[in-house]
């Protein structure tokens, strides 16, 4: 190309230009379910894996999820160098009711609805436990999915939903979804099976003795999370 024509073309702003580089993905936007049920957050490629076993209505669960969330999912698994493999490991019918709805958000809402439930675990869990405290003889009768549906109605969780999109209609059928329900019951057996408390974690293949986030950031940092 002559010179002047070059020159042309810049003035009028029509020379071209180098290609964009593709943007990296947000790797805390996908997950996968595993053949086991569990829910892999990530990069399925990552040089770092981590396994956590958790309950929603574990208190240290939620610590964890709060404290750990801005370095953990939003840089570490974020930029591809780490996944986490989430295990519920259920104690009770109120931490059901709550995985239920947290699976029920499908692989692309999982780990946003999971973070949102912990985030508000103070808010709805003692009202979830009254309820089930105060009615659970009555509730007893009912289907299983009926009984979950009224625990998290109970403890404000239907709402919670309705707040991140999820209609009537998407909370009827997920209580409804047996088959759904008694996934997340084996996944947890197998889970109870391999830890004694939550939550707990394994990295690299290797069970990790959880002392606190700090601990476990170093760790992480350690084996090539970035």
């Amino acid at each position: 190309m002559k010179r002047w024509l070059a020159a042309l073309l810049v003035i009028l702003g029509l020379a071209a230009l180098p290609a964009a580089a593709a943007a990296a993905p947000d790797w805390t936007k996908v997950a996968s379910k595993t053949a086991s049920g569990a829910y892999v957050i990530g990069n399925p490629k990552a040089k770092v894996k981590l396994i956590e076993y958790l309950s929603y209505t574990c208190p240290h669960c939620g610590a964890f999820s709060v404290e750990s969330a801005a370095t953990l999912k939003d840089t570490f698994v974020k930029s591809g160098s780490t996944s986490i493999e989430v295990r519920n490991a259920v104690r009770d019918r109120v931490d059901l009711a709550a995985a239920q709805l947290a699976r029920c958000a499908g692989p692309a809402g999982f780990s946003a609805t999971t973070d949102a439930i912990f985030a508000q675990q103070q808010a709805w869990l003692p009202r979830a436990f009254d309820y089930d405290q105060i009615n659970g003889a009555r509730l007893a009768s009912y289907p299983v999915g009926a009984q979950l549906k009224k625990i998290a109605t109970g403890g404000g969780l239907d709402q919670m939903m309705r707040g991140r999109g999820m209609s009537d209609a998407a909370i009827d059928a997920c209580f409804a979804d047996e088959a759904g329900i008694a996934a997340i019951a084996k996944l947890s057996d197998a889970s109870w099976k391999e830890v004694r408390s939550t939550p707990s974690f394994v990295l690299n293949g290797k069970p990790y003795e959880y002392k606190g986030w700090a601990d476990l950031e170093k760790a992480l940092r350690a084996a090539g999370a970035h």
